[in-house]
């Protein structure tokens, strides 16, 4: 049997697009709360939104879902999207920005290879928001396997140890 297929090095995630029901109110949530600069709005059914020039990393539509509930609890779909930051400050730089918007966390951990802090968007898609620890920090068992966990912390006291670390 041949080696199955392995995703080259380099591979990511270039992008997310999302049903929402409401364009303007998941605009201002992307751009206005975490940031993300509005590319393109095509009519009133979709825009595009990225971070440092990119075309976009968020794709929102109302395509089929204009004026539509969330999925209920308990059914298939996505369980959110993550967004990886360049280093610690920015994280908390944009920490700051959601509670400034009033925005609940639903919580945050240390995963050993990332701190991330979790968050809904407008439609109640799940938000990730995290930093990744440096490669060579990432622990691994005696086999070399890697090791996660999920250590909850206060995100008052991680922006705290951030801002007096700055």
């Amino acid at each position: 049997m041949p080696d199955p297929f392995e995703a080259p090095a380099g591979t990511c995630v270039g992008h997310v697009h999302l049903k929402v029901s409401n364009l303007d109110r998941a605009i201002a949530f992307y751009r206005d709360v975490l940031g993300f600069p509005l590319n393109l709005r095509w009519r009133d059914k979709a825009a595009f939104l990225g971070a440092g020039g990119y075309h976009h990393h968020i794709g929102l539509n109302v395509w089929d879902s204009e004026g539509a509930a969330p999925p209920p609890p308990g059914r298939t779909g996505l369980y959110h999207t993550a967004f990886l930051y360049p280093d610690r400050a920015s994280l908390v730089a944009v920490i700051k920005q959601v509670k400034a918007a009033g925005i609940p966390f639903d919580g945050a951990a240390h995963h050993g290879v990332s701190t991330a802090v979790y968050l809904r968007d407008p439609d109640d898609n799940g938000v990730e928001l995290y930093v990744d620890m440096p490669r060579s920090e990432w622990p691994e068992d005696e086999d070399g396997h890697l090791l996660m966990r999920n250590e909850r912390f206060s995100i008052d006291a991680y922006i705290a140890e951030t801002e007096a670390m700055i």
